[in-house]
């Protein structure tokens, strides 16, 4: 009871300010943890919190020497984690400084545009799927994706299941590299993407699944894969790859993940599944 007598007088003595910095830094957690997924983010976040671990060890064993070491490590620690996490860090920030106001505003309008450009997506990948027609076609959302678009060749038109195709006919010039589609039209074809490391992912996976991965790794994109080996159709999301997907399967994942008011829906049949589950679990025989 004590205790509790405690919380309340301190939570009398808060001003507006404390409860604004609280609601800051619980958003600001909220939009961080999604990062540490990744695998260049997760290294830096491991990195800080073994420091301070080991900081707060020291000090509380009085280990005065490690101390002094630590001290001194933590006055250059930010240039060093700078240096070290470069790519990493840009990546963090071009993820955080994409949060677009204009895209929220229009999530309507997107969602229109997006929803032919992934049906004709779909089409192709079944035809080529049928056909052992190896592809790789990258979906843009907020992350900068400019250094991978220009290792390509620049195309920006309409979307359409004969263009892909055409794309990725093992006798055309682009199709050995990725599409890129951004804002519902396709930016470049034949571009060049980062490679997985992962030590997850089946030896049996070619390049074109560690770029898909590598990709998803390095930015938001959704990445969709089809293997000229077995025609397997993949997609790459947060690192996570997700094979052998039937077009309805495809077309449905494509859907919840680039449609703003498909992800509400998602959200809302949670919610209702976990209120579901509550009831169950209250009623009594």
């Amino acid at each position: 009871m004590e205790n509790i007598q405690i919380i309340l007088e301190q939570l009398t003595k808060m001003q507006w300010s404390d409860y604004l910095d609280i609601i800051a830094v619980a958003c600001l957690i909220y939009w961080l943890i999604p990062l540490f997924r990744t695998t260049g983010t997760g290294r830096i976040a491991r990195v800080v919190v073994a420091v301070l671990v080991i900081a707060w060890l020291t000090d509380l064993l009085h280990m005065h020497t490690l101390s002094f070491i630590l001290n001194q490590f933590l006055a250059v620690g930010l240039i060093a984690i700078v240096v070290l996490f470069q790519p990493e860090l840009r990546r963090v920030i071009d993820h955080l400084s994409n949060v677009k106001l204009k895209k929220l505003l229009t999530s309507q309008e997107g969602d229109q545009q997006m929803v032919p450009v992934i049906q004709q997506t779909v089409r192709a990948c079944e035809e080529m799927s049928k056909e052992r027609i190896g592809a790789l076609i990258v979906f843009a959302r907020d992350s900068h994706i400019e250094e991978y678009s220009k290792t390509g060749t620049i195309i920006d038109a309409q979307p359409s299941e004969h263009l892909i195709r055409n794309i990725f006919f093992p006798k055309a010039a682009l199709h050995d590299g990725a599409m890129i589609i951004r804002d519902g039209r396709v930016l470049a074809a034949g571009c060049v993407l980062p490679l997985s490391e992962s030590d997850r992912l089946n030896a049996d996976l070619g390049t074109r699944h560690r770029a898909a991965v590598g990709m998803s790794e390095a930015t938001d994109a959704v990445v969709v894969v089809v293997s000229e080996e077995t025609g397997v159709v993949s997609v790459a999301v947060g690192g996570m790859l997700k094979r052998h997907l039937a077009p309805q399967t495809l077309e449905r994942l494509l859907r919840t993940e680039l449609c703003h008011e498909e992800q509400e829906d998602q959200k809302k049949v949670k919610l209702l599944q976990k209120f579901k589950k509550k009831d169950k679990g209250g009623i009594t025989q």
